[in-house]
């Protein structure tokens, strides 16, 4: 089996960590320091693209980078305590390991603000890549010749598609399955505690 076959990615929110409840004490703690209002239970609602879009709602576009910048530096904490893991996101890691697979994070987000979440979570990838969204992700799952991407977003179809990969989709973001069909998501599953056994069929039928 080549190495395409035995690589899945794997996308951070909302796909492998619900991360609502930290992202808004974030975003509350910069209108806070700010003072000005964001909506962060609004914010939270929309979770996949980068922060940048999200910001672009409450602040001029000559701040843009500096809250950006602000946000990602008080994000460790406010954030990361409060995340939790998806259900089956280990269980999800753990099935590709055991077909002798490897599992990495292709994100949005900023890098090093992912990989404080998953080791804060318990959560190891073999390999974690930030700040790619949409298309971009098909760069990341190129180079490490990822077979599948699972993702909760349009925009994670879309980079699956991009990256000639696999299109997994949860429904378990902002985007619900009619929404992944139509974005031309291979699969739509409920959740990642659906993961295991569609992978181990998949595998299978690959192996």
């Amino acid at each position: 089996m080549t190495s395409r076959a035995l690589t899945v990615g794997f996308d951070l929110d909302m796909t492998l960590i619900d991360s609502r409840p930290g992202i808004k004490a974030a975003y509350q703690a910069l209108s806070a320091e700010t003072g000005t209002y964001i909506d962060a239970e609004l914010a939270v609602t929309r979770l996949g693209p980068p922060l940048e879009q999200e910001l672009r709602y409450w602040f001029p576009e000559e701040k843009i980078q500096e809250m950006g910048d602000r946000y990602r530096e008080i994000y460790p904490t406010y954030a990361i305590a409060p995340t939790l893991a998806m259900p089956g996101a280990r269980e999800a890691v753990a099935a590709v390991r055991a077909r002798g697979g490897r599992a990495i994070v292709v994100t949005a987000k900023h890098e090093p603000n992912a990989k404080l979440h998953l080791a804060h979570l318990g959560i190891e990838a073999d390999a974690v890549i930030g700040w790619l969204w949409a298309e971009a992700k098909a760069v990341a799952l190129r180079e490490h010749e990822a077979a599948v991407y699972v993702g909760d977003h349009t925009g994670d179809v879309r980079g699956a598609r991009t990256a000639d990969a696999l299109s997994v989709a949860v429904a378990t973001g902002p985007c619900d399955a009619a929404e992944l069909r139509a974005a031309g998501a291979d699969v739509v599953l409920g959740g990642l505690t659906e993961f295991g056994a569609w992978f181990d069929a998949y595998a299978a039928g690959r192996g």
